[in-house]
Parts: structure tokens; C-alpha cells; sequence
């Protein structure tokens, strides 16, 4: 499934196409370049769930939590800056992925080994005309 994004005024609607196309998925990983939009589309998701804190990449801290319009939290994770996979697991990784809320994961390329399966893989493509595209995988249509 591709989710078409023409400009930043449509990435609301993107982002509830989105939302509606994973469906209970909770592991999801955002791969694309440096400037693809990867933390504007999740901020856009994360404004869609209800979010109304300020929402931002976690470069630094690799972690930010964020609550929804029901309460629940959502976890945003920024892996640019990992090392090591043992820095994730010292964070503790394994208790956020596993805790049943949603989380959102920007350069997931730099823990794959520590993805569990049902991980949703979604790529965000920058186009020719500064378009965006969000690539989700087949079992997710």
C-alpha cells in the first residue's frame, strides 16, 4: 500500500490513512533517508492520536513518550545515534516494544537485529517534486 502525500497541507490525511492501515499493529519502523520527512509524518500521526505535547525528534535523548487523547502512551524513537544495540537495551527497549503501546522508530536500520517480527516496516520516499510517499508493506493493505 502507498499513501501519497502532494504537500505538508495533506499530511493530515496521510496520516489517517495511515493510522487506519496498520490498524492494531504497535511496532512501527519508519525507514528513509536524512530529510525524507520521517519525524514530520510521525508528529502528524502523533497530532491524529491526540497528542498535544510538543513533539519532536528524540535524536539526543533516543526516547521521547508521548500520551494520546485516550491516556495512552506512545514511545518515539530516534536510533540515528546508536553505537552499539547494547545502548538500546540499556534504555530498556525490550520493556517499550513489548509494553503494547504504540511505538514509532526513526533509523530502525541501526537496531534490526532487534526488531521482533511483527515489526511494520515503512518506508517514506521523497519524490522528484518534494513530494512524499509512505511505502507500507504488503500484509498491511
Amino acid at each position: 500500500m502507498e499513501i501519497h502525500i502532494p504537500s505538508l497541507d495533506h499530511i493530515h490525511e496521510a496520516a489517517t490513512s495511515f493510522i487506519e492501515a496498520i490498524g492494531d499493529a504497535r511496532i512501527i519502523a519508519f525507514y528513509g533517508k536524512m530529510g525524507a520527512g520521517k519525524t514530520t509524518f510521525i508528529k502528524a500521526v502523533c497530532e491524529n492520536l491526540g497528542v498535544t505535547d510538543v513533539i519532536n525528534s528524540p535524536t539526543f535523548a533516543i526516547i521521547n513518550e508521548y500520551m494520546d487523547g485516550e491516556g495512552q502512551p506512545i514511545y518515539h524513537f530516534d536510533f540515528y545515534r546508536i553505537k552499539k544495540a547494547q545502548e538500546v537495551l540499556d534504555i530498556g527497549f525490550e520493556d517499550y516494544i513489548y509494553s503494547g503501546c504504540l511505538c514509532l522508530m526513526e533509523w530502525p536500520e541501526y537496531i534490526e537485529e532487534l526488531l521482533p517480527e511483527e515489526t511494520v516496516k515503512v518506508k517514506i520516499e521523497e519524490n522528484l517534486d518534494g513530494s512524499r510517499t509512505i511505502v507500507l508493506p504488503p500484509s498491511h493493505q
